[in-house]
Parts: C-alpha cells; sequence; structure tokens
C-alpha cells in the first residue's frame, strides 16, 4: 500500500522546495512537489526527485569499509569505531587535536549538519576550514557594507519596476524566482540580464547585455558614472546614511567610460541606458555567485553594492542588492548545537586552500583528515594538488552515501543515511525565508546509520558522550531556540510541516546598518581593521590580458564552470541516465577561429591541468569564453577543477575558480 507524505529538500540550492514523498512497502518510490509550499508550490527540479534515485541506488553504501594494502574490506561499525576514536585520542595525547582537519563542505541545508561542529569542539577543536569555494567573498563584501548579506523576500519582487538579473541564470539555479520574474513582467517590470552566457533567463529578458567574464565591477564603475553625469543618483540617501562617498566619487573620476568599455567590452552607451534604469526607482537586483569568484571577487560585489546604494534602491519596497538572505540561518542558535565554548585548540585554513594547509602545516602537522557533507577531490580548486595533499595524510575517514572521488582516498568510509532515512528541519539561506520539516519516512539500507548516530558513538568512546545524550528531537528543539515565541517548534512544523522565520523582507528599511559606522560604507570600516583595502578600487581579475599578457597569449581563452543543470555539484552525476560525459561550451567565435563543430572530442588544458570533453557551442557567448559545468566525477571524465586555481579572492574569504585562462584543441 502506497502512503504519501510531506517532505523536504536537503540540497544546497535556492529554493529548499516543499516535497510530497511516496512511500510503499518501506521504500520511497516517488518524490514530487508540495503543492501547499507557499513558495514553491508544488514545483520542482530534476535534482529534487532524484533523490528516490539516491536513496534507492544499489550503489549505497552498506557497511563501514577499511582500506587494507591498497584494497577496501568490508569492517563492523565496532571495529570501525574503535579504530578512528583510537586515532584521536592518540593524536589529541601526542600532537593535539588541531591535528585533525574537519573537511566540510554545504551538501545539505539540515540543521542538524550542525552537530558535526559539536562533536569536533567537544574533542577539544580541530583544524577548521574557512571562507567557501561557493559565495565567501561575496559575503564578506556586503559584511564590509551592510555590515550583513541580507535580501528581499520573494514577494517584495513584484514591487520593483525594473528587475536586473546580474550574472544569475534563475531558470538553471533559482526556478522558482524565474516564475516570479515571469509574473513581474506580467504586471509591467521590465527584466535586464547581464551575463557572459545567453541562457535560459536572458530568453525572456527585456534586454540581455554580454560582459566580459570577471569585469562586472567595472561595469557598475561605469554605470555609477554615467549616473552622476545625468544626476541621476539618490544625493539623500548618499548624504544622510552613508560614508566614503567622497572616495568613490574620486574613484569613478579617475577613469573614461572608454577605458571601461575597453575592459569590459560593454558599449558605453549601454552604461548610459542602465543609468537611467536604476536612476529609475525601484529596481531589485539579483546577483550570481560567479563575479565573486575571482582575485577582484570581494571588490566587485562591493562596486555592484555602491551601485545600488548610490541609485537609491536599498531600503526600499522593490529595491535590494539580493545576494544572500543570511538572517534566514540566523533565526536558529547555532551555538545550543555546536558548543563554541567547548574548544581549547584552534587553526583554520580557507575552504580554498586546505590542500596548501595540509601539506604546509606544522606543529602540529595533519595526521588525519574527517571528511563530512562534501566531495572535496571533486570540488575544491586544483584537484591535482587536493589529491596530493590527502594521499600525504596518515588516516583519512569520509562520510559518505557512495564511492566518491574521495571516498576512494580514504582509510575508512562510514555509510549514512539519506534525507528521508532521518528527521531534521531544513532552510537556506539564499533565497525564500521559509523553514521546512522533513520527517523520517524509511530506514537507512543496510548498516547505513545517521550522522548524529555516529557522532553520539565516537563521543563515548572519546569520553565526552554526555555531549551526546540527547534525542534528535531534543536536539533540534535546541536549534529552534528563541523562535518557539514566534511558534516555531518542532511540534507545530511536524503539524504545518513549514514556517515562515520572522525575517525582514524588505531589510534595511530603518536604515539602520550593522557596519561599525551604523552607514552605508563606501569605504569600509570593518576592512580597514582586518588590514584589508577599505576603499572601493578597479581591481582585475589575476588572469587576464592586461594583467599577465604572457599568460593570456599562452592561454587565450577564460573558463567558467557554471554549476550543472541535473546535478547539485558533484551529488548526482553518478545517477544519471544515459551515463555523463564531459561537455565543453564554447563561444562561437572560438569555433570559428579554431574549426571546431559539435561533438568533436576536445582537450582543455593550462598548466594547473587538463581535462577532455565534448564540445557543445554556445549561441550568443560572450567571445573567448568556454563553461565547462563543475561536479563532474573523475570516471566520466572529471572533474574540472583539475584547471582551477587554489588562489583566494581579494578578502580572503572565496575562491578563484572563474579567474581561469586556458587553451582548447581538438584532439
Amino acid at each position: 500500500m502506497a502512503d504519501t507524505f510531506k517532505s523536504a529538500c536537503p540540497l544546497n540550492c535556492w529554493d529548499s522546495c516543499g516535497f510530497h514523498v511516496t512511500v510503499e512497502d518501506g521504500k520511497v518510490t516517488k518524490v514530487d512537489g508540495d503543492q501547499d509550499h507557499p513558495i514553491t508550490k508544488g514545483k520542482i527540479c530534476g535534482r529534487g526527485r532524484m533523490l528516490e534515485s539516491r536513496t534507492n541506488s544499489p550503489e549505497r553504501l552498506l557497511h563501514p569499509i577499511k582500506k587494507v594494502d591498497g584494497e577496501f574490506v568490508r569492517v563492523s561499525w565496532e571495529q570501525a569505531l574503535h579504530d578512528i576514536s583510537l586515532k584521536m585520542k592518540e593524536l589529541k595525547e601526542t600532537a593535539g587535536t588541531t591535528s585533525v582537519l574537519h573537511s566540510h563542505d554545504y551538501a545539505n541545508g539540515g540543521l542538524l549538519t550542525n552537530l558535526g561542529q559539536r562533536f569536533f569542539n567537544c574533542y577539544g577543536g580541530v583544524t577548521e576550514l574557512t571562507g567557501s569555494i561557493c559565495w565567501g567573498a561575496g559575503i564578506e563584501a556586503q559584511s564590509w557594507d551592510f555590515g550583513d548579506a541580507y535580501s528581499h523576500g520573494p514577494e517584495d519582487i513584484l514591487n520593483s519596476k525594473h528587475i536586473v538579473v546580474w550574472g544569475r541564470n534563475v531558470a538553471r539555479t533559482n526556478m522558482h524566482l524565474y516564475q516570479k520574474l515571469q509574473e513581474a513582467k506580467k504586471q509591467g517590470a521590465k527584466l535586464y540580464v547581464i551575463d557572459p552566457i545567453f541562457n535560459a533567463t536572458a530568453k525572456i529578458a527585456d534586454r540581455y547585455f554580454s560582459i566580459k567574464p570577471g569585469m562586472d565591477g567595472w561595469l557598475a564603475a561605469g554605470i555609477m558614472k554615467e549616473m552622476l553625469r545625468l544626476g541621476a543618483e539618490d544625493r539623500s540617501f548618499i548624504d544622510k546614511y552613508s560614508i566614503g562617498f567622497e572616495d568613490l566619487n574620486e574613484l569613478l573620476s579617475s577613469v573614461t567610460l572608454e577605458e571601461v568599455a575597453e575592459k569590459t567590452e560593454v558599449p558605453a552607451e549601454v552604461m548610459t541606458e542602465l543609468a537611467m534604469v536604476y536612476g529609475d526607482r525601484p529596481v531589485s537586483t539579483f546577483f550570481g555567485l560567479g563575479m565573486q569568484r575571482y582575485e577582484n571577487g570581494g571588490n566587485t560585489i562591493r562596486l555592484m553594492d555602491a551601485l545600488i546604494a548610490v541609485s537609491g534602491n536599498i531600503g526600499i519596497p522593490g529595491g535590494g542588492a539580493n545576494y544572500a538572505n543570511r538572517q534566514v540561518g540566523q533565526s536558529f542558535d547555532g551555538a545550543a548545537l555546536t558548543l563554541p565554548e567547548r574548544k581549547t585548540a584552534f587553526r583554520q585554513f580557507t575552504m580554498m586552500r586546505q590542500a596548501e594547509g595540509i601539506l604546509t602545516a606544522k606543529d602540529p602537522e595533519i595526521n588525519m583528515i574527517f571528511v563530512t557533507c562534501g566531495n572535496p577531490l571533486t570540488q575544491v580548486p586544483d584537484s591535482s594538488r587536493v589529491r596530493e595533499a590527502f594521499a600525504s595524510v596518515e588516516t583519512v575517514v569520509v562520510m559518505d552515501q557512495f564511492m566518491t572521488d574521495t571516498a576512494k582516498m580514504a582509510d575508512y568510509v562510514l555509510p549514512v543515511a539519506t534525507v528521508f532515512e532521518q528527521e531534521d528541519v531544513y532552510y537556506s539561506s539564499m533565497y525564500h525565508h521559509f523553514v521546512n520539516h522533513g520527517p523520517k519516512l524509511v530506514e537507512p539500507p543496510g548498516e547505513a546509520k545517521t550522522d548524529l548516530w555516529v557522532w553520539t558513538e565516537l563521543s563515548k568512546r572519546l569520553g565526552f558522550g554526555a555531549d551526546f545524550d540527547f534525542t534528535r528531537e531534543e536536539f533540534i528543539s535546541m536549534g529552534l531556540g528563541s523562535l518557539s515565541e514566534h511558534g516555531i517548534t518542532l511540534d507545530s512544523l511536524r503539524n504545518s510541516h513549514h514556517k515562515e522565520l520572522p525575517v525582514d523582507t524588505v531589510p534595511w528599511a530603518d536604515r539602520q546598518f550593522k557596519t561599525p559606522s551604523g552607514k552605508y560604507e563606501f569605504t569600509s570600516a570593518a576592512a580597514f581593521r582586518k588590514g584589508s583595502e577599505s576603499r572601493l578600487t578597479l581591481a582585475l581579475p589575476r588572469e587576464t590580458k592586461w594583467t599577465d599578457k604572457e599568460r593570456a597569449n599562452q592561454f587565450p581563452y577564460t573558463l567558467l564552470t557554471i554549476h550543472p543543470l541535473r546535478s547539485n555539484h558533484s551529488q548526482h552525476y553518478h545517477l544519471l541516465k544515459p551515463e555523463p560525459k564531459a561537455k565543453v561550451e564554447i563561444a562561437d567565435n572560438i569555433a570559428e577561429k579554431l574549426g571546431l563543430q559539435e561533438n568533436d572530442y576536445v582537450k582543455v588544458w593550462n598548466d594547473r591541468g587538463e581535462m577532455k570533453g565534448f564540445v557543445h557551442i554556445m549561441k550568443k557567448a560572450h567571445p573567448d569564453t568556454i563553461n565547462i559545468d563543475e561536479g563532474i566525477w573523475s570516471k566520466f571524465g572529471g572533474p574540472v577543477n583539475n584547471l582551477t586555481s587554489s588562489r583566494e579572492s581579494d578578502n580572503g574569504l572565496g575562491s578563484t575558480l572563474y579567474d581561469c585562462l586556458v587553451n582548447i584543441e581538438k584532439i
């Protein structure tokens, strides 16, 4: 007999959808959308539907395994836990707890993923990762400008006169915003898309503007320069609610519109047009995550923020610099779950530079890596260096559901449960501000266990079992914390399945910013205190013809590595039918110049590595642009991160994945 239950998507995604999940004879048989969800309204993407395949896949890891003489053998949970805890005890006594690295990413948005941090804090504090491969530079940038990174609520877009989608293909990555764009257009709003690739979102735009990758901050500067010439700026906001405008004005005066047009490869008249658009408030701007994946990435986001501030589109209905919405995650009591006060030792590597950190760490060296919620051998830049780093470490433990590229490098692989095999609550700090409940619907297969079970068993063996002597329900209630005064409890979520979090749907409406000055800061005091450049600059990416002419001659094409359509990063590739193959998307001018045709087999390379795949010619892509979707596994031709750099962004908290020049040839 089949039963249908309401559930939620765990994937690290903009939309955080509500589900209807069908269960028959103890097995998930179908995943569909929950029509009652106030935001996602029954529509979900293929990645969400494939969670059924992920749960039922015959490739699931069913038992703990240990590498012996280079081969994996099945072991009992007792042996795996005994070995791992014994090693952790030994390291704590001899080398110190920071000889353990916790390598993690953001594979899902479950509240109880925080319990891994609780475990390592109670152990005494380990080497942790900071920053983000995905969006870290932009988060830091908006924290300097506004004091935090907040976005408007989904419905507020209907108050917009103009909507600018900048470097973000919402048709692929944020389908419910795509629907809102269509609704807003029907009500008369004008849609503008700025992107190096003419994507599905651009197809519905009133105007599409192609830009050279990495030059978005320069374009924002050109638009501001024209706004000031036309008198279209919001002088009241600038004078009353900001500081540092004089520094910005001086910067804009230092460059001509012709120079901006040359760097961006955007005609000057487009900047004039967009200056008039931004002056015709309200204008909402939706940032993508790619523009900050350059060495100048933080400064790029700050220049775009500055454009929105100069135009007076902050703190008004229908406006906003919509990049992230951290007030969603801040609604929960993370400290109650993670117990940061239990940490007695501490060391950090950036997520991007973890390979270098592992290879060069001293006092202590890294002797053990614990991987959760991630697949760093595929996702971390400069993959060959990551492989070298992981191979150098004595003990690597991976918790996963499948034998990923990273799991193959491990000494112990621990099989863990999927979303439908455990209860949790899910949210995303990227688009909407509803928290969703995901009940336990089926039992994990074989000997797979929940993350919480693993942490609990290890904590017992390491002497702090009391810190995990709570039920799953009690842990969820801890994380919900003060939300109970807003009527959000585990019981209420179980009954209603989703709840609206108490956030500002028009942030900064009171013009009270979280910066040191309490104002919007064109020149950042927080940046100055961190020893960073406090003033805005006209910085360039590291790999361009202006910054490294010799390199640009050797590797003349810009490589983008955008999110795949059918996989959430690397999580779904092994489930795709037919079996995936690496696709190399190229601008038509590259095809014409090199005589490449559809489905030609090519090599893409630079001095960091190479990758091979099959050509697809993009229509209307910016000249000299190549894209290879990120996340593809090595057995399918990946990863594309063989080509990317592990350098950090200008503010130290983001990756430079898109700051990458390559060459290409037919083979």
